[in-house]
């Protein structure tokens, strides 16, 4: 039998995603109202807007149902996960929209750029405020060095891959090397955290951890390569004319984002190699 729990929405974490759910609403309607524009960047930003809006608005409604109490999952390392998802993304479309389609007379751009660092901000409050536990308090993988930097990973691929133009790697056997290293990665990096989550690794026939482990490491010098090969190989092609200034920022966006990803999965390796191997040495 379910029941409400009103806290869910009078606590002070619930007032702050009453308030998400709202400002990123009116981050989609002042977009939506301009009309839409044909760029992986707006679509970037737009899906940022809408996919924060339905998962802060479905994880309202499951703590006001109480049906949170009953999933199988973690919960609270769940919701603390997307806060800091969604802090990331929105910081990310706060910086992109402006950047890319606002103008000095565009008020409803400017006013949906304002809005979404309100956005960046209330989020990030959810985060200081879900991670302030007490000491020694048990949390999930989320939540932990490891988890954060799992979805880090991810959601750099993401901006590499809105970043990415068919032109840029057709016909070149070496960057498709980088954007075939660029989806592995990022699609093991997903089951790892859906694995995870679901709390799944306590029966699997082999050491998760130590399986993460390798994987950290292949992907560490995967990036490596891909860091050396993209930037040498990309920047040879022509670029179209009229596409001049977008396309090579979108070069130059894929060569930062590969070397950050790249010092991620690097730390990611050092650290659970450390976790598994050295901490209950000391």
């Amino acid at each position: 039998m379910l029941r409400v729990d009103l806290r869910a929405l009078t606590q002070p974490v619930g007032v702050m995603r009453l308030m998400e759910t709202v400002v990123t609403l009116m981050c989609v309607v002042l977009v939506a109202t301009v009309g839409h524009v044909a760029s992986s960047y707006w679509a970037w930003c737009m899906f940022t807007w809408c996919f924060c809006f339905f998962f802060t608005l479905l994880i309202l409604v499951l703590e006001f149902t109480t049906v949170s109490d009953k999933l199988p999952f973690a919960w609270e390392d769940f919701t603390t996960a997307f806060a800091m998802l969604a802090s990331l993304m929105c910081l990310s479309a706060s910086i992109i929209y402006p950047s890319f389609f606002t103008c000095a007379t565009c008020s409803r751009q400017i006013g949906a750029s304002v809005v979404s660092w309100v956005c960046f901000g209330l989020y990030v409050g959810e985060v200081v405020f879900t991670r302030l536990r007490p000491r020694g308090e048990i949390i999930g993988f989320l939540s932990t060095l490891p988890g954060i930097l799992k979805m880090l990973e991810t959601f750099l691929a993401c901006l590499i891959f809105i970043s990415l133009e068919t032109g840029q790697y057709s016909g070149s056997p070496e960057t498709q090397w980088c954007v075939a290293v660029y989806s592995l990665c990022f699609i093991f990096a997903i089951i790892i955290i859906l694995v995870t989550l679901g709390q799944l690794t306590s029966g699997l026939p082999f050491p998760f951890e130590r399986v993460v482990i390798v994987y950290n490491i292949l992907s560490a010098v995967m990036y490596a390569t891909a860091m050396v090969i993209w930037p040498l190989y990309s920047f040879q092609k022509r670029i179209p004319a009229g596409c001049v200034d977008i396309c090579h920022d979108k070069l130059v966006m894929v060569t930062v984002m590969t070397v950050f990803n790249f010092l991620v999965y690097a730390v990611d390796s050092g650290y659970s190699i450390y976790l598994v191997f050295f901490k209950h040495t000391f």
